[in-house]
């Protein structure tokens, strides 16, 4: 068996962790901002009913919309800004809201859901973090629709 050679400095307990933050001046003030996230969705609800719900839901779990964009009939985009401290909250309104998730996606919120558990100072629950979720609205479309239309399956 090989073992691999390690850095001692990187495993020492209680160490801080490494950081992927940028520091942002705003009028001679200092804030930290997390690098942003991209999140990847899809529903098979109906646009007209999912996004106000989806909204009122980022809202009251503290986040705010910067941006909302059509990316065709299918695909919407929202820019979503919060602190890392609501970041449970938001993951909850997500999945709430009826978001169907992909693997890496739950994994990224998953991974700032432990990071926010294991912030050494509270002024690191107060780090922005900038969310984009594109939701991709899909059909959902049965053997017997198919049927009845007289399409072959693929």
């Amino acid at each position: 068996m090989t073992t691999v050679p390690r850095d001692p400095s990187r495993f020492k307990p209680g160490a801080p962790m490494k950081k992927l933050t940028e520091k942002l001046s705003m009028n001679g003030a200092e804030r930290t901002s997390m690098q942003a996230l991209e999140i990847q969705s899809f529903s098979y609800d109906n646009r007209t009913d999912l996004l106000p719900e989806l909204l009122s839901g980022l809202a009251d779990g503290g986040g705010w919309v910067l941006d909302r964009r059509t990316l065709s009939p299918s695909m919407v985009e929202l820019r979503v800004e919060a602190q890392l401290r609501s970041i449970v909250d938001l993951y909850g309104a997500i999945v709430a809201a009826g978001l169907e998730l992909t693997r890496s996606s739950h994994l990224s919120l998953t991974d700032l859901c432990t990071c926010r558990r294991n912030a050494l100072r509270s002024a690191d629950l107060g780090q922005l973090l900038t969310l984009r979720i594109e939701i991709s609205f899909l059909e959902d479309i049965t053997l017997h629709s198919l049927m009845a239309t007289g399409a072959a399956p693929a």
